[in-house]
């Protein structure tokens, strides 16, 4: 049994997580996805009513969208989604996963919760339920209820999913070995070239060993243009001397945001950063409204500060290192803001 709390610490010390955050892809990935739809596809027009087919369908559309960054993917997920509810509305634990998973996807974490508990009560034992609980609670700020899907999550099974997860759970504390500790575990549990790389590529983000250069955040950002390897690309453009460039990479960054719809907090920060204060700070008061973490609390304490308003940031300042949390975009925001009140 793979004990979070209060035992976890020990165990992955000896032994040695998101998003809603994630790694760039394999191509084969995104083709197994694509395979597995279009099998599930033909066999739906075999048989049209077969619920759970429609469900998987659904959960495949979602981990479509999650990897190659295409809205149109969430939209095939609801429709497959709301056909295999309307086959099968009781008892659904499949489909009642892919519509957490799905508005997780979209930054709905209150229906991602209320979804993910239906699926729990149906599919007690299964961890993919506990993982949509996982993510929507970490991101409404309710850490015990996170912490404590989280610790039913790896008894059920403790691989990939879970251990990255548990990795998160530590670093967002401020437990960087223990992090470090969870995603060797996840590492070792890997199936694929897939997951491994995932893991690696967070293991090095924990160690510092990130190669931001203008060559490799491009490349990036070409196998899978996501906002957020856009902005690091960006970064690296903005750092080499290339501000018109960079800006250009920040722009799209928030046009894929708008079309996708729901992360208003990645928004206010790029907005913050690299666009319009005042924008910035609409989306993050929108984000807050909707759930108070330390996510948002950071975003709203930099867009206060970014509009002039540094003293009302401080308490958001404050409660968004409250875990522990030590990311450095979030520390460069805390000295930013006490450091213009000194």
């Amino acid at each position: 049994m793979w004990k979070v709390l209060p035992l976890l610490a020990a165990l992955f010390a000896v032994a040695a997580c998101a998003s809603p955050q994630a790694a760039t892809p394999a191509a084969t990935q995104t083709s197994s996805l694509q395979r597995n739809a279009e099998s599930l596809q033909a066999k739906l027009r075999r048989t049209p009513e077969d619920a759970a087919a429609w469900a998987g369908l659904g959960v495949t559309q979602v981990e479509l969208a999650r990897v190659t960054f295409d809205p149109q993917h969430y939209a095939r997920a609801e429709k497959a989604l709301t056909e295999s509810l309307r086959l099968k509305p009781e008892g659904n634990g499949e489909a009642y996963i892919g519509r957490g998973a799905l508005a997780n996807a979209r930054h709905d974490f209150a229906a991602a919760r209320e979804w993910g508990r239906r699926a729990a009560t149906v599919l007690p034992d299964n961890a993919a339920a506990q993982g949509v609980l996982v993510d929507a609670l970490t991101q409404l700020g309710d850490d015990a209820g996170a912490s404590v899907a989280l610790q039913r999550m790896l008894d059920l099974r403790p691989g990939v999913a879970s251990f990255t997860r548990a990795a998160y759970h530590f670093e967002l504390r401020g437990r960087l070995d223990e992090a470090r500790g969870a995603l060797e575990r996840a590492l070792e549990t890997a199936s694929s070239p897939d997951e491994a790389e995932f893991c690696r590529l967070h293991l090095d983000k924990l160690a510092g060993r990130t190669d931001e250069s203008v060559e490799t955040t491009r490349q990036l950002a070409a196998r899978a243009s996501s906002p957020e390897h856009l902005v690091r690309y960006g970064k690296a453009l903005d750092e080499a001397g290339q501000p018109v460039e960079a800006r250009a990479q920040f722009d799209l960054a928030l046009q894929q945001l708008r079309a996708l719809g729901g992360d208003d907090l990645t928004a206010a920060l790029i907005a913050a950063d690299h666009g319009d204060p005042a924008e910035a700070l609409r989306y993050a008061e929108k984000e807050w409204g909707k759930r108070q973490s330390v996510f948002t609390a950071d975003a709203l304490a930099w867009a206060l500060h970014v509009n002039g308003r540094s003293a009302e940031a401080v308490p958001y300042s404050d409660r968004a290192v409250s875990l522990g949390w030590r990311d450095p975009d979030v520390l460069r925001h805390r000295e930013a803001i006490l450091g213009s009140l000194r």
